[in-house]
């Protein structure tokens, strides 16, 4: 296989998102309280939580980590509900704390937009795929829904009509359900095109609509609309940030097997890749991107994290 024709696996997915953070008890309380996730570790200055099973983000500590505005980095990570009715309990309970959002209806998604305690960008979002499509056509971004009519894609959310789904005595405080999962992530990279090739021509991902014009690139596996948002929104050329930035420390691209990840592998260490030594909380082979976001290589038949205490 030549390689330009490599495709990674089509059931590969996002794992977990790692983020350095200032304030670890103040950031494991807003994920649990605001966002529905649970503790699934804690050890020292480090911590997993997700919705009971793998972990959907992990957390480093570090007391004089500060925020870095116009680097590389994380723009948003995605957190991907499995209905519309757990999406409806996920911006109810935003509404009854009284925590800024912005509802969104993308037409093929309906989503909200928030920061954390910390300012890291947070997505939260079902798939609605029957509503409508979406793709570029030239530079142009298009959405066509159901009915064919042409929508802007980022129009408000019908919030009335979403948190319809919810019943009389629906607990706003019931943790998100098992079937979450990190849908997508969304980056800042310095140039597109280098980007581009690191995640498609390297990692095998298929681009789903680029714009060159607008800075954006959607890369995923097996159709999927995206699994990785590419753009250079704040800056060609923007610079990697500092190394005691808070936000994205790395995501983890999870292939299904260890046959997979040894065919990811070794691209990676012909096109000369130097790997680094991951944490012990991790499991994996870390590599970085033209911009210096980190990539987590995993296997997702292998160990999740340490030994959980809840």
């Amino acid at each position: 296989m030549s390689e330009t024709a490599f495709v990674i696996h089509p059931a590969t997915r996002i794992g977990h998102v790692h983020l350095t953070v200032a304030d670890l008890d103040r950031q494991i309380a807003f994920y649990q309280q605001t966002i529905g996730f649970q503790l699934h570790w804690r050890e020292g200055e480090r911590a997993g939580l997700g919705a009971g099973r793998d972990d959907l983000l992990r957390l480093t500590e570090d007391s004089r980590a500060r925020r870095v505005r116009g680097t590389t980095g994380l723009y948003h990570f995605a957190i991907l509900l499995p209905s519309r009715r757990e999406l409806a309990r996920a911006l109810a309970r935003l509404f009854s704390l009284r925590y800024p959002n912005y509802p969104t209806d993308h037409v093929m998604t309906e989503t909200t937009y928030l920061d954390d305690a910390e300012g890291n960008g947070i997505e939260l979002y079902a798939d609605t795929p029957k509503r409508g499509t979406w793709f570029f056509s030239g530079d142009s971004f298009q959405v066509v829904d159901a009915a064919g009519v042409v929508r802007s894609g980022r129009e408000p959310l019908d919030v009335e009509r979403l948190l319809a789904e919810l019943a009389p005595g629906d607990r706003l405080d019931q943790p998100m359900p098992d079937a979450t999962t990190i849908g997508h992530v969304h980056l800042h990279v310095a140039d597109l095109a280098e980007a581009n090739h690191f995640y498609c021509d390297l990692l095998g991902f298929v681009v789903q609509g680029m714009s060159a014009a607008r800075g954006a690139s959607f890369v995923s596996a097996g159709g999927y609309h995206h699994h990785i948002g590419l753009n250079t929104w704040v800056g060609a050329g923007a610079p990697p940030p500092p190394p005691d930035a808070l936000g994205l420390r790395h995501f983890a691209i999870v292939v299904p097997g260890e046959a997979e990840l040894t065919q990811v592998m070794e691209r990676v260490r012909r096109a000369g890749l130097v790997t680094e030594v991951t944490e012990v909380t991790e499991a994996g082979v870390l590599i970085r991107d033209p911009s210096r976001n980190g990539v987590l290589l995993a296997d997702g038949t292998g160990p999740t994290g340490p030994e959980r205490t809840n």
